[in-house]
């Protein structure tokens, strides 16, 4: 990465514990990596976390090599700690955000804060699964954690996760979970644990589990969602929490939610970024964000006055207008800041629906129907962007055929909007269950249309996740559907679109049924958080220019193989196949001398006219090989959503050189819960 400066020269000299074993109070020891300056134990620093089941050996050691450095080198232990039954640590890992997770985070707090160099202070950092739980350890309360950056995560665990999107089964619940599933069955570095490395990965194999199981058993927000979800008690997290996030990643909602519910110090940041850490993500501008942590860390952990403490609560990037495209290097716009939130900035601006149109004037109570194809929603690209592969969305102008369209004029003057719009919408379904997806998009003169926000509705889950109610067919009702967060700018000249449909594949299962809806179009609005410019936005200091420590070296042995998204349709039958190709090619890392490969598939087939065809199958395969130790797993789950079960086919197969260890196949199903 050109634009980032690598900082070699740091105020402390650092020093590194390759592995260092942290005991839990049931004997069971973590595996852990730890940066810290060489002086101390003469002159003790504060400790900040990251806490993980992403493998320190080799999984995140590219990042780690340019993150917890640098925090060493500026008077702080970086510590990478290899969660239970992952990576280098023993025990088992059977499950996300376990009770046990946080049990063994908080005692690794304590340990941390009685190192004779530690100062007593800890802060945890991560992005994704580290920014999980570094809300649900704060909301624990540990007395020694004095802060937290939280990166790409959320509060709701059921509704804003890889789970459930407005109560619809989401394809990313078997995308992650065959992900997680992969990355829970690899084994731990013979150099690290010795001869009984082959008993440890064999115990995960077969105690780890398959999580996906229970999510599937799971399918109302139930108490095994509560747990972890801090939006459940937010006065549960008392010290202060930076959020960070962006609007390619799918978490940025948490962020606004937390800086309006949350009870102390709170902040919020959100670029133009995908799923990554913001000095080194796409789409950019990238920013210096380790020297952004660096105040947070300063201010809240060693009690240094960084000035950040009197900064507006939300700083977001809003962004010009861009043609569709798969992927950007760079997301036009500016920064703009809310003193909190919701801020004064931003007013509510109803547009009315028509046949067609989008109006400030409210019209003719009119009804339209739509009945859309299960293949609508293909252009929608990823549900949790990383920005540095082509999965964004693509051209809307693709499903104009399988939506409602509804549309203003060209805009006389500019329009930005920040936070979330929200589609108050009249309807009836001729079904007991439906889907209801709304997608928000700006119109270039022409005709391309990029999307901006989308929403989507299970209408069963229409006024509670838990005690859902099937819709009464003929019976008409209003509803109102919050779309994702955004911040976007529409120029004059443009158009805003609202595209209603019944589909939105594959970001989520459809329902068991075709419905068709009829839409009362004189009583239903699309309301738009609009934002004139504020005074704030002109004292916003520039971030400085990304920073890291030196990238650890690396060699490629065997190049990746070209990034594959693809849609095919078989014009006989009917059947389309969204596939997904990842392959990592083969990376030797010296410092360990372990290599790795790793190949992802992931393939969602669907026929337009039956929702009971819908199926998804991903795979992982990962090898890991040193002089004369070598070990492989591969994974493949199937999801077919029939029209009473979800049915799950899991096959896994690990090998020790050529040896197999452990194989299993299993077949479960669970009754669709109006889903």
């Amino acid at each position: 990465m050109e634009d980032i400066r690598v900082v070699t020269d740091f105020p402390r000299k650092v020093r590194e514990i390759e592995n260092l074993w942290i005991p839990m109070p049931d004997g069971v020891k973590l595996a852990a990596r730890i940066w810290l300056p060489e002086d101390a134990e003469a002159d003790p620093v504060p400790a900040i976390l990251e806490y993980l089941p992403y493998r320190k050996r080799d999984g995140t050691v590219e990042r780690d090599a340019l993150t917890h450095p640098y925090f060493a080198g500026h008077g702080y232990a970086g510590v990478r700690v290899d969660m239970r039954g992952s990576g280098d640590s023993e025990g088992l890992c059977k499950g996300e955000y376990l009770k046990q997770e946080q049990d063994d985070c908080l005692a690794v707090i304590e340990w941390l804060a009685k190192q004779p160099w530690c100062s007593g202070s800890v802060g945890m950092i991560g992005i994704s699964w580290g920014g999980f739980n570094g809300l649900q350890v704060a909301a624990r309360r540990p007395p020694a954690l004095k802060g937290v950056i939280s990166l790409c995560s959320t509060d709701d665990r059921y509704s804003d996760d890889i789970h459930y999107l407005g109560g619809a089964m989401m394809c990313d619940k078997l995308r992650w979970g065959t992900t997680a599933w992969a990355g829970a069955m690899t084994p731990p570095d013979p150099l690290i644990v010795g001869d009984r490395w082959r008993a440890m990965w064999e115990e995960r194999l077969i105690g780890n589990g398959i999580w996906v199981h229970d999510w599937f058993e799971h399918q109302r927000r139930d108490n095994f969602y509560k747990h972890g979800s801090v939006c459940e008690n937010y006065a549960d997290i008392d010290v202060p929490v930076y959020a960070v996030g962006g609007w390619v990643d799918g978490y940025p909602n948490a962020i606004f939610r937390m800086l309006e519910k949350l009870p102390g110090k709170r902040k919020g940041l959100i670029g133009p970024w995908g799923h990554k850490y913001p000095h080194l993500a796409k789409p950019g501008p990238r920013i210096g964000f380790l020297q952004e942590c660096l105040r947070w860390w300063d201010q809240y952990l060693k009690g240094i006055d960084t000035g950040i403490e009197n900064e507006p609560m939300l700083r977001a990037w809003i962004q010009d207008p861009a043609r569709p495209a798969p992927i950007y290097e760079e997301r036009p716009g500016r920064w703009v800041a809310e003193p909190y939130w919701p801020g004064p900035g931003v007013k509510k601006r109803m547009l009315h629906l028509a046949p067609h149109r989008l109006s400030e004037t409210k019209g003719k109570d009119e009804v339209q129907t739509i009945c859309s194809p299960q293949i609508a929603g293909l252009s929608s690209g990823s549900w949790c962007g990383y920005g540095a592969v082509p999965t964004q969305p693509i051209d809307q102008r693709t499903e104009e055929g399988n939506a409602l369209i509804f549309e203003t004029e060209p805009l006389t003057q500019a329009v930005e909007i920040l936070g979330f719009p929200e589609f108050e919408v009249t309807l009836a379904s001729d079904r007991p269950n439906a889907l209801l997806s709304a997608t928000l998009s700006q119109v270039f003169p022409g005709g391309a249309a990029s999307r901006v926000s989308f929403g989507i509705l299970n209408l069963s889950h229409r006024h509670d996740d838990l005690e859902i109610e099937p819709m009464v067919p003929g019976k008409v009702e209003t509803i109102l559907l919050k779309l994702r967060c955004c911040g976007q700018r529409f120029e004059a000249g443009e158009r805003i679109r609202l595209a209603v449909a019944t589909s939105h594949w594959p970001i989520v299962f459809p329902v068991a049924e075709t419905a068709t809806l009829s839409i009362h179009c004189g009583a239903s609005r699309l309301i738009l958080p609009v934002r004139e410019a504020q005074p704030l936005d002109t004292t916003l200091a520039a971030f400085p220019g990304p920073e890291s420590a030196r990238p650890m070296e690396r060699k490629v042995l065997v190049e990746a193989e070209p990034f594959e998204r693809s849609v095919c349709t078989d014009y006989i039958t009917g059947l389309t196949v969204h596939q997904v190709i990842n392959d990592a090619g083969t990376i030797l890392h010296p410092h360990t001398g372990i290599t790795q490969s790793a190949r992802n598939v992931d393939r969602f087939s669907i026929n337009p006219d039956d929702p009971n065809s819908a199926e998804g199958t991903c795979t992982w395969e990962y090898t890991f090989s040193r002089d004369s130790w070598k070990a492989s797993i591969a994974v493949s789950a199937t999801v077919r959503a029939f029209r009473d079960v979800w049915r799950i086919e899991t096959h896994m197969l690990a090998h020790d050189g050529d040896e197999v260890a452990v194989e299993s196949r299993e077949v479960k199903e669970w009754p669709r819960d109006l889903n």
